[in-house]
């Protein structure tokens, strides 16, 4: 009637979308390729940068690859508008890590932008990236890192943290240190946050320096930072724990206002310093697996035995819970089953007294609240602590709070019962009163329902038991099968741990068979077989605790054998037959009967019924005695005769086995291969006997082969150790922590990832490991190695200020130090010692160049000499040595450089930067090739080689008797700078021209000297005065051992106490092989001789990055342990 209204409501539906629209970016989704971005980009208002950058973002909100206007973008970042700025970091932080660290592909071309669909769907050429606007960028980023909005200061820390590369490392190093201290809490949360993202570019050499921020982080007073920092920590430094020993109590206090994410990291956290200082608590669940070695029984506070078990049982429950949680699952099993491994090693001296610990009583105090927490996740991490460290009287604390979050959230319904499955099992009254919680919804999933009914299972009391029978009776009528044939697994194990209510469910269990077996006569649903089988086997379980008293179960479910179609279920019920064919005067009886009737029926049995029938009518035939023996011999024979023409091959070999064994049985046979047997009656008597008569053992309430993981852990919903998963720590083990905390590196590895295996070689290359510790043996008859010169000394202020420097970043904060005027009063008296020939007794550390695995019998290993190249001052000496491991003589041995000739062909040839990559392109000077080298041979060749960055490797190809192997010569930055000699009044000049942000400190431990003063106190022929001797003997061999130095002075402090070593002082100058740029190295000692020392050590350098390097990698060797004595 009113055709118009059709077409109205259309047009409405769009007016009214449009109307919605307004005032938003939505139409920037439309066509986003009518407008050239790249003009609106260079434009000089704000408002046309911002209208580019957003339709930037909305093509990467549709899967455009935009990389290529990457430098237009980063112009932008000096913009002073907010919004223009905020737009472009958004840019950035996505293309930072593709554009710094690998080509793109796909791209929009800025002059091809109307083709942008057509060309998204096919591949491109390899984007060239252009270095000099990545680098130009960085320095924005920089600046940016002083700004005064703290947004501006955190995104730019976020974009520099995106960056891949080693050699922006340092620098991001650097931009983390300052942020990590900066008035804004947001900038130190990202600071928190970009910690991960460094340590993921494996810099060992930096390592220890990142726990040193994220020690800072973790000190800091704004919870929001804190839960940040443990995240890092989690990711950086999992292990070093004594850090958290530092700020436990107050990361305690602080763990409620956390954010909830946070909490969950950080009670992770806390919980393995807490077992790893002082161990599990004697009351909790933990410790009930130690047995009273007075008494001779395991404790049991679980319940009464009648109700939840035998006490032995649950001891070894608990047991298994306990060293599941700190060795692994996988690990305690397989370390029980095997006798020959020793225990684990926990013993009753891992257990502290919870009650009277403060750390113990402070982190459950300041968990409690997290029970109740809106979040599933911190609830469960809560309770963890609590099921650990609680006392067992206090256990009950976490129940509440997880079932209120299982009714609460079906999202985590799952996992939160898995874990209360763990609890139940292992704590079984835990739950008991709480049984109603866990009946079945109509909603809930099939795993779900299967998780309820097991935790049923395992907290039915006496008291509940009828309750829970009388709701399970719904269950087993469910449509679905398998629903039901889990409920009656329940009654069955119900009926094996309460031998109260075992009648009970016996009875359940046969009304359940009755109605089953008449169900599946007339042709039943998918599914019912489950059922029917599933009650049989409860009914067996339940048997075998004690099979006299149920005799009359038996009789019943043989007598259903004719009503039983079910081949699974028939079965069960013959092996019952067979198995108790014994028990009392009733199934004695009917036994010839039953017998003859299988027999009848044999032919028309499944496979798995007429292997039972065998095995049954075997067994009973070997209990017979009396006139019913000839009638089980009749009824064997003839089954053994329909059996050995079977058509299934395992029914004719269980009947040629049987035949066999019985032969003594049945003497009607003659047959010739039977005959030998004859005379072995007596041993093929006992072996049957041993086979078909032997009583099965009663089982336990339930398998003890359980596989226990941390609740919360992936690998507890699992059922085995996901990736990442880490059990908890070893009790105790953290008892030397406040010794191992005073510096900040610990654990540090090798800066370079090099081997650290012996050297082999001198500095000098020219000498075997024989030739070298003839040497050294003979250098050690050759004099004193220190000669001392009695010279009094005033301290520099400017070198007491490099003394009382602050730790770690105090340089690149610009921090304010002591008062100049208390610097100047402060007075030193040392003497100034002067070191002998140490160059002849310096060891060249050696490192794996080729594995002789890898190589077919070829070992090459190379190290760094201190020889200035005659060819050019950029390229650094490398001795490399060849040795033919093999049997068989190896021919043409060659180093050559492929990779630096692919990459010249492939270098940009725009003019601009031809020179640039000319010099940054390696070169590797030919080295004389070694035509043969014969088994057992070693020979060796020096390289001279211009690495690409002091950070980089060198990718080489190893040539072998027409062989390649592609190999890498890792750089070493210690060889990358030359030997500088000055005296100690110009090197104090140029140190005192290096200060602020051309220094660096660091502080680390030093442990070297502490052997050969261990030896010399044991022979009674130290003196006092050795220990400074050996002390300064240590740390120049270390320092000149792994870096091209020279040894400028040596100041020893002249006390009173001998035995202090603090304000020794080594100074060591060297400069920069590329650019000539001094390098000045200082290292003060602080602490007793006897004792690590403190080492604060000093680089200025004009090169920021390479100083930073440096340091870092001077502070790993020193912490390093010498794989030599000095």
């Amino acid at each position: 009637m009113f055709p118009q209204f059709g077409a109205t409501a259309e047009t409405l539906s769009k007016a009214s979308t449009m109307v919605f629209r307004i005032g938003t970016d939505a139409h920037l989704y439309d066509d986003p390729e009518d407008v050239n971005i790249a003009s609106l980009l260079d434009s000089k208002f704000d408002t046309e940068k911002c209208e580019a950058l957003k339709r930037l973002l909305a093509l990467i909100a549709q899967g455009f690859d935009v990389c290529d206007y990457f430098p237009q973008v980063v112009k932008n970042v000096a913009s002073q508008s907010l919004e223009v700025k905020k737009l472009v970091y958004l840019y950035l932080l996505h293309y930072a890590e593709k554009y710094f660290s690998y080509p793109c592909h796909n791209s929009v071309s800025p002059g091809n932008l109307k083709s942008t669909r057509a060309l998204f769907n096919r591949p491109f050429e390899t984007l060239i990236r252009r270095p000099n606007e990545a680098l130009l960028s960085i320095n924005y980023f920089q600046k940016d890192l002083g700004d005064t909005n703290p947004l501006v200061r955190a995104w730019a820390l976020r974009a520099m943290a995106g960056i891949r590369l080693l050699a922006v490392a340092p620098l991001v190093l650097i931009a983390v240190g300052k942020c990590a201290r900066d008035p804004s809490v947001y900038v130190r949360k990202c600071a928190a946050n970009a910690l991960p993202k460094l340590y993921d570019l494996h810099l060992e050499e930096n390592t220890s320096a990142i726990e040193e921020i994220v020690g800072i982080l973790l000190n800091d007073h704004s919870p929001g930072v804190v839960g940040a920092a443990a995240a890092a920590f989690a990711s950086v430094c999992p292990n070093n724990l004594p850090l958290i020993g530092k700020h436990y109590r107050r990361l305690c206090e602080t763990l409620p206002d956390v954010e909830e994410w946070g909490q969950i990291v950080l009670i992770g956290i806390l919980l393995r310093y807490l077992i790893a200082k002082h161990g599990l608590v004697k009351d909790s669940i933990m410790f009930s697996s130690r047995f009273n070695k007075e008494e001779g029984v395991p404790n049991n506070d679980y319940g009464s035995e009648d109700t939840m078990g035998s006490g032995l049982y649950m001891s070894k429950l608990a047991n298994l819970v306990t060293h599941s949680y700190i060795e692994g699952a996988d690990e305690f099993l397989s370390r029980s089953s095997n006798k020959s491994v020793g225990p684990s090693g926990v013993d009753n001296t891992c257990f502290t007294d919870g009650k009277s610990n403060e750390d113990v009583k402070i982190l459950l105090k300041c968990t409690s609240p997290l029970l109740w927490s809106q979040n599933s996740a911190v609830v469960l991490a809560a309770a963890v602590v609590h099921w650990i460290m609680s006392p067992r009287e206090d256990v009950k604390s976490i129940v509440k709070p997880l079932l209120f979050v299982l009714r609460s959230s079906n999202a985590s319904k799952y996992v939160v019962l898995c874990n209360i499955q763990v609890f139940a099992k292992a704590m079984p009254a835990l739950f008991a009163s709480y049984y109603e919680d866990f009946f079945i919804c109509s909603s809930d999933s099939h795993p779900i329902k299967a998780l309820k009914l097991e935790i049923l299972s395992s907290v039915a009391t006496d008291s509940s038991v009828s309750s829970i029978f009388q709701e399970i009776q719904d269950y087993v009528k469910d449509p679905d099968r398998r629903f039901a044939a889990d409920t009656v697994a329940v009654i069955g194990l119900c009926g094996q741990r309460l031998p109260k209510v075992a009648n009970t469910c016996l009875e359940m269990l046969l009304a359940l068979i009755r109605q089953e077996s008449v169900t599946t006569e007339f042709g039943a649903v998918d599914g019912e077989e489950l059922v029917l089988v599933q009650a049989i086997m409860s009914i067996k379980r339940i048997i075998q605790q004690d099979p006299p008293s149920h005799e009359k179960v038996i009789i019943h479910l043989v007598r259903s054998l004719d009503s039983i179609k079910v081949p699974a279920a028939r079965a069960l019920i013959i092996w019952m037959m067979g198995e108790y064919n014994c028990i009392g005067q009733t199934i004695s009886r009917i036994l010839a009967t039953v017998v003859k009737y299988l027999g009848w029926c044999f032919t028309s049995e499944a496979v798995e019924t007429k292997l039972q029938i065998l095995t049954a009518t075997a067994k009973v035939l070997l209990c017979a005695k009396g006139e019913e023996l000839l009638t089980y011999k009749r009824v064997l024979k003839y089954l053994l005769d329909l059996a050995t023409c079977d058509s299934s091959y395992d029914v004719r070999d269980r009947a040629r086995f049987v035949k066999t064994l019985l032969s003594c049985h049945l003497d009607q046979y003659s047959d010739e291969t039977i005959k030998p047997y004859q005379e072995n009656y007596d041993l093929l008597h006992k072996l049957a006997e041993c086979i078909f008569v032997g009583r099965t053992r009663l089982p336990a309430p339930e398998s003890i082969n359980f596989r226990f993981y941390l609740p919360g852990s992936l690998s507890q919903i699992v059922l085995h150790a996901a990736p990442g998963y880490d059990p908890l720590p070893r009790p105790c083990t953290l008892l030397s922590e406040d010794s191992t905390t005073s510096s900040g590196s610990l654990n540090v590895e090798s800066s370079s990832g090099y081997s650290s295996q012996d050297p082999s070689t001198s500095s000098k290359g020219n000498s075997g490991s024989d030739e070298s510790e003839t040497e050294n043996h003979a250098d050690k008859k050759s004099g004193p190695l220190i000669q001392i010169s009695d010279v009094g000394k005033n301290e520099d202020p400017d070198e007491v200020d490099g003394l009382l420097s602050k730790r770690d970043f105090e340089s690149w904060l610009d921090e304010e130090t002591m008062n100049s005027s208390k610097k100047s009063q402060m007075r030193t008296s040392s003497a100034r010692i002067s070191l002998g020939d140490i160059g002849e007794r310096v060891k060249a550390k050696t490192y794996p160049l080729l594995d002789p695995t890898n190589g077919n019998g070829l070992r090459a290993t190379y190290s760094f000499l201190s020889d200035i190249s005659s060819i050019s001052p950029l390229l650094i000496c490398v001795e490399v040595s060849f040795e033919n491991c093999s049997q068989e003589p190896m021919e043409n041995v060659n180093l050559v450089d492929e990779e630096s000739q692919k990459g010249i062909g492939s270098v940009d040839q725009e003019a601009e930067s031809s020179v640039a990559s000319h010099n940054d392109v390696p070169t590797l000077v030919s080295m004389e090739e070694i035509t043969s080298l014969e088994p057992g041979d070693i020979m060796k060749r020096t390289l001279q080689v211009r690495f690409h960055h002091h950070l980089l490797p060198l990718k080489l190809t190893l040539w072998c008797s027409g062989k390649k192997y592609p190999v890498k010569l890792r750089p070493d930055i210690g060889y990358f700078v030359k030997p500088l000699p000055m005296e100690v009044e110009l090197f104090t000049q140029k140190e005192s021209q290096l200060p602020g942000m051309f220094e660096y400190v660091r502080r680390c431990t030093f442990t070297d000297h502490i052997k050969e003063l261990s030896a010399d106190r044991s022979d009674n022929s130290s003196l006092t005065k050795d220990k400074f001797l050996v002390i300064c003997k240590s740390l120049a061999l270390k320092m000149l051992s792994n870096s091209n130095l020279f040894l400028v002075s040596v100041d020893m402090p002249v006390s009173a106490n001998f035995d202090d070593a603090s304000g020794l002082k080594l100074r060591f100058s060297a400069e920069i092989i590329s650019n000539s740029m001094p390098c000045l190295t200082t290292i003060t000692v602080e602490g007793k001789c006897s004792d690590p020392l403190n080492l604060s050590l000093k680089v200025n350098c004009e090169e920021t990055v390479f100083g930073l390097n440096l340091l870092n990698r001077v502070v790993s060797f020193l912490v390093e342990p010498s794989p030599y004595h000095v």
